[in-house]
C-alpha cells in the first residue's frame, strides 16, 4: 500500500490514496467499507450505542429517543406556560433594566427612615443622643466628600493647582519661616507650661531630642535622612496628643470611646460563661483574656468583609501621606497597624510588596513593631490598663513609626508604587457576612494558641531564670538578683529620658525588659498589678520594695509598652512577610532587626510626648500620700503633691475642716508638712 494526499471536507476525513498496487480507479467496495468504519469510530467516539440492521443500516435508537422526549417537554412548558410566568419574566427583565435605580430608591427609603431615627431620638432627648448624632455628621460629611472627589477631582486639582505652584516657588524661603515659628512656639510653650506645672515635662522633651539624635547617629545613611517625615511625624503626634491629653473635648472622646469599647468587649462573658460556667472568671487569664481575643477578631474580620475598615484605613493613610510625604505602601500600613496585627496590615498590600524599595520595607515591618493589634487591645483593656490611654498610644505610634523609620533608614531609592499607579487595598475573600464572622473566629484560633503557649513558655522560662540568678547571687551575698532587676539597670535611663519619675523608673525600667525580651502581654499584666495596689491604697514601700507608682510614671509605661518590638515578634515578621514576599527574603532578613529597634525607638518618641503633655489629677490621696511620706526612711522631697497636700491640710485646720477621708492622720503627718513648709505658729507647735 502507498500513502498519499490526504483531503478534509465538511462531511468528515477521507483517505483516497489508499489503493491496491497497479489499481488506477477508486474500489467502491472498498470505499464503502472504509465508510462504514467511520461511522462506527464516530459513534463509539460519541459514547452512542449502535444497533445494526442486516449490516447494512446504523441507528442511534437512545439517542433518537432522548432527542425527541427533549422536543417534547419544551413543546409541553411552551403551552403550560401561563399569564403569572409570563408577568414574573416581565417583572425581572424590568429589575434588571433599571437595577440602579431601584438601588437608589431602596437607599434613600433607608437612609430616610435611620435620618428619622435620629430626629426623633435627638428631640426627646438630645443629650442622650448626642453621641449618634456625632456619628450621623461624620458618616454625612465623608460620604459628601467621597462623593464629591469621585465626581469632581479633576476640577478640584485645578482649582488648587495655582496655589499649589505658587508654594513650589516660594518654598525654599518659606520652609525656613515655617521652620522659625515651629521653633519660637515649642520654646513659649515650654516655658509657659514648665512655669504652670514643673520641670518634668522638660525631662520628656529632653528625652525626645536625645532619642532623635541617637537615631541619627545610628542611622543607615545619616547624610541622607530627609527631614520632613521626621518633624511631620512628632508634630501629628504633638497634635494628637494636644487634642487628646490637654483639651476637655478630645479627653472625653476618647474617654467615652475607651468606655464604649470596655463596655462592648465585655458582651464576650456570655459566649466564655456559656462554654465554660459560671465559674469561668476563677481562671482569668484563659476564659476571660483569650475569649475576648476571639471576640474582637470576629467583629474585626466582619467590619474588613463590609468594607469599613479598607475605607477607614484608607482615610487615615491620605492624611499621613499628604502630611508626611511618605508613599503610599508605607502610609496604608501605617494606618492598618492602628487597628490590625504586624502581619495582617501588609496583606492590605499585598500586590505591591515585590516593588517596594528597602527603605520602605524597612518602614512597613516598623509600623508592625511599633503599634498593637486591635485583638489583643482588648485583653490589655481586660488588665485594668487605661482604654483611653491605649487608644491614645495606637494612633499617635502610627506617624512615630514612620517618622523613625525614616530617620533610622532614608530613602535612598525611587519609589516604584505612587498614587499614579493606582494603588488598591485587597478586599475581603468571604462570600457574606456570615462567613467572615466565622472565618474571623477560625482565624483567631491560631492567635489565641501563640499567646496561650508563649505565656506559658515564657513565664516559665522566666521562673528558671530567676531561680538561676538568685543561686548566682547568692554565691555573691546577692540573693535578689532576678532578670527582672538586671533589666531594670539596663532600661532604667532610657525610662528616666521619657519622664518617668526617679524612684519610679527602675519599676518601669524592668517592665521593658519583660516586653523586649518576652513579651508585652507579661508587661502589661505586671502594670494591672502595679496599677490595682495603687487604687487599694495602703503603703508605698513594703521592705523597701516601692509597691506601686504614680499616676504618671503609670501613663508614660502605658505608652512606652504599646507595641509589639521584641525578639519573639521578630521571627513571626520574618516568616509572614517572607511567605507574602518570597522576592525580598534577603531585604526581609538584613533589616527586620533594625526595624525591631526602630519600633522600640518609636513607642519610647511617643512616651516622651505623653509625658510632656499628660496632666493627671491628685494621684493618691493625700492621707495615704503623707502617711507613706512620714514612714519614709528617707526625708521625701518637696514635690508639687505633698505641697498641695500640706496646703490642704493647714487650710482645714483653719476652717475646722476635715479634709482626709474618716478624718485619719497622724501627728507624722503635721511633722512632715512642717518640715516642707516651714509653717510657725499653731500649727507645728
Amino acid at each position: 500500500m502507498e500513502l498519499a494526499e490526504t483531503n478534509r471536507d465538511h462531511s468528515g476525513v477521507h483517505n483516497l490514496a489508499f489503493q491496491h498496487e497497479g489499481d488506477d480507479g477508486v474500489d467502491d467496495a472498498n470505499l464503502k467499507g472504509f465508510g462504514d468504519n467511520l461511522q462506527r469510530i464516530k459513534n463509539s467516539q460519541n459514547n452512542k450505542t449502535v444497533h445494526t440492521n442486516q449490516g447494512d443500516e446504523y441507528i442511534n435508537i437512545e439517542s433518537d429517543l432522548r432527542e425527541n422526549k427533549r422536543d417534547s417537554v419544551e413543546d409541553e412548558q411552551t403551552r403550560l406556560k401561563g399569564h403569572l410566568e409570563k408577568k414574573y419574566d416581565e417583572v425581572c427583565e424590568f429589575c434588571k433594566k433599571h437595577k440602579t435605580r431601584i438601588h437608589y430608591v431602596i437607599y434613600g427609603i433607608l437612609i430616610t427612615a435611620y435620618l428619622a431615627v435620629v430626629i426623633a431620638a435627638c428631640s426627646l432627648n438630645f443629650q442622650r443622643a448626642l453621641p449618634l448624632f456625632v456619628i450621623t455628621v461624620i458618616a454625612i460629611f465623608f460620604i459628601c466628600w467621597d462623593f464629591l472627589i469621585a465626581k469632581y477631582e479633576d476640577r478640584i486639582a485645578t482649582f488648587f493647582s495655582h496655589g499649589d505652584r505658587y508654594l513650589k516657588k516660594q518654598w525654599f524661603w518659606l520652609k525656613w519661616v515655617l521652620c522659625a515659628t515651629l521653633i519660637i512656639t515649642i520654646i513659649c510653650w515650654l516655658i509657659l507650661d514648665i512655669t504652670k506645672r514643673g520641670f518634668r515635662q522638660l525631662i520628656s522633651f529632653g528625652g525626645l531630642v536625645i532619642y532623635v539624635l541617637l537615631m541619627l547617629i545610628f542611622s543607615k545613611y545619616p547624610t541622607r535622612v530627609a527631614w520632613r517625615p521626621v518633624f511631620s511625624g512628632i508634630g501629628m503626634q504633638f497634635i494628637l496628643g494636644i487634642l487628646i491629653l490637654r483639651t476637655k473635648v478630645g479627653f472625653d472622646v476618647f474617654n467615652w470611646l475607651g468606655i464604649q469599647i470596655q463596655t462592648f468587649l465585655e458582651y464576650s462573658d456570655t459566649g466564655a460563661k456559656f462554654v465554660f460556667g459560671d465559674k469561668y472568671t476563677d481562671h482569668f487569664f484563659a476564659f476571660k483574656v483569650l475569649p475576648i481575643v476571639v471576640f474582637f477578631s470576629t467583629v474585626m474580620s466582619m467590619l474588613y468583609h463590609v468594607g469599613f475598615m479598607q475605607w477607614l484605613i484608607g482615610k487615615v493613610g491620605w492624611v499621613m501621606h499628604a502630611f508626611m510625604g511618605t508613599t503610599p505602601v508605607e502610609s496604608l500600613v501605617a494606618a492598618g497597624n492602628i487597628f490590625v496585627g504586624q502581619t495582617e496590615s501588609p496583606l492590605l498590600v499585598r500586590p505591591y510588596l515585590p516593588y517596594i524599595t528597602k527603605s520602605e520595607l524597612h518602614a512597613v515591618m516598623t509600623a508592625g513593631f511599633s503599634t498593637i493589634a486591635g485583638s489583643v487591645l482588648g485583653a490589655y483593656i481586660s488588665f485594668g490598663v487605661s482604654p483611653s490611654h491605649l487608644l491614645t498610644a495606637s494612633v499617635m505610634s502610627a506617624p512615630a513609626s514612620l517618622a523613625a523609620s525614616k530617620l533610622f533608614w532614608p530613602e535612598t531609592e525611587k519609589p516604584l508604587v505612587t498614587l499614579r499607579s493606582g494603588i488598591k487595598m485587597a478586599k475581603s475573600e468571604s462570600k457574606n457576612l456570615l462567613e467572615a464572622a466565622s472565618q474571623g473566629a477560625s482565624t483567631s484560633i491560631g492567635l489565641v494558641a501563640n499567646i496561650a503557649v508563649n505565656v506559658i513558655s515564657f513565664l516559665a522560662l522566666l521562673s528558671f531564670l530567676d531561680s538561676a540568678l538568685s543561686w548566682v547571687g547568692n554565691l555573691f551575698d546577692y540573693p535578689q538578683l532576678t532578670f527582672e532587676n538586671i533589666c531594670a539597670y539596663v532600661f532604667m535611663p532610657f525610662s528616666f529620658m521619657m519622664g518617668v519619675d526617679w524612684e519610679d523608673s527602675f519599676i518601669v525600667g524592668g517592665l521593658l525588659g519583660y516586653k523586649t525580651f518576652f513579651n508585652e502581654f507579661l508587661a502589661y499584666e505586671r502594670l494591672s498589678k502595679l496599677i490595682q495596689n495603687r487604687e487599694n491604697g495602703g503603703s508605698m514601700y513594703i521592705n523597701g520594695v516601692k509597691q506601686y507608682m504614680t499616676v504618671r510614671s503609670e501613663v508614660i509605661a502605658t505608652y512606652a509598652l504599646c507595641g509589639f518590638a521584641n525578639f519573639g515578634s521578630l521571627g513571626l515578621v520574618i516568616g509572614g512577610l517572607t511567605s507574602i514576599a518570597p522576592s525580598k527574603k534577603k531585604e526581609i532578613a538584613d533589616s527586620a532587626f533594625r526595624a525591631m529597634i526602630a519600633g522600640t525607638a518609636a513607642c519610647f518618641m511617643t512616651a516622651c510626648v505623653a509625658g510632656m503633655l499628660t496632666v493627671p489629677g491628685m494621684e493618691v490621696p493625700c492621707h495615704i500620700l503623707l502617711g507613706n511620706a512620714s514612714n519614709s526612711t528617707i526625708f521625701p522631697a518637696n514635690s508639687t503633691e505633698l505641697l498641695k497636700c500640706c496646703q490642704r491640710l493647714f487650710t482645714s485646720a483653719n476652717h475646722s475642716e476635715d479634709i482626709f477621708p474618716g478624718g485619719n492622720y497622724s501627728l507624722n503627718s503635721w511633722k512632715v508638712c512642717c518640715r516642707i513648709l516651714g509653717q510657725p505658729a499653731f500649727h507645728c507647735t
